[in-house]
């Protein structure tokens, strides 16, 4: 896998993103599987520990658009970031395939990635603050809405043993 170039050249911020290609890094392609080239990080590893793993893991991932959107991400960039990212924690949510899936997904890299070539295409627009209130609502939502479907399965597991006891 090549290396991640963490120069951000139509911004001013270049610098305070850097952190963004770190914690990418780690959640992402931090550890290598032996004698490949295949590449994973801390995400699907969280993602072994059902709904609380996913959790983090989105929370994170939200962290990272926040910031990214303060530093110039366009609503529609953020808007595809968000559902990057909340298609990672769905689907990640689901046991053993969502596991599966989070060894291959990588939300982060595909966000990082989109705002590289968004700052190379000379969309910057600035601060963003007027995106960034949006992103953090549906931020919110979108954990709420994991929080409740967590709720749901464990009463669903819950009601079946109780059946059986």
């Amino acid at each position: 896998m090549t290396e991640l170039n963490t120069r951000y050249t139509r911004t001013p911020h270049s610098e305070k993103l850097k952190w963004v290609d770190r914690i990418t890094k780690v959640m992402d392609n931090q550890f290598r599987f032996p004698g490949t080239n295949w590449r994973f990080g801390l995400d699907p590893l969280l993602g072994l520990f059902p709904g609380v793993g996913d959790l983090a893991s989105f929370s994170v991932s939200a962290m990272l658009i926040v910031t990214m959107a303060r530093h110039g991400a366009s609503g529609k960039l953020v808007t595809l970031m968000l559902l990057n990212s909340a298609l990672d924690a769905l689907i990640g949510s689901i046991p053993l395939l969502g596991s599966i899936f989070d060894f291959a997904f990588k939300a982060n890299e595909r966000n990082v990635r989109m705002l590289r070539n968004h700052y190379e295409q000379g969309k910057y627009q600035g601060s963003g603050k007027g995106v960034v209130m949006g992103v953090l609502v549906a931020v919110l939502v979108l954990i709420m809405l994991m929080i409740w479907l967590m709720w749901q399965i464990i009463s669903w597991f819950y009601q079946l043993l109780a059946t059986y006891l």
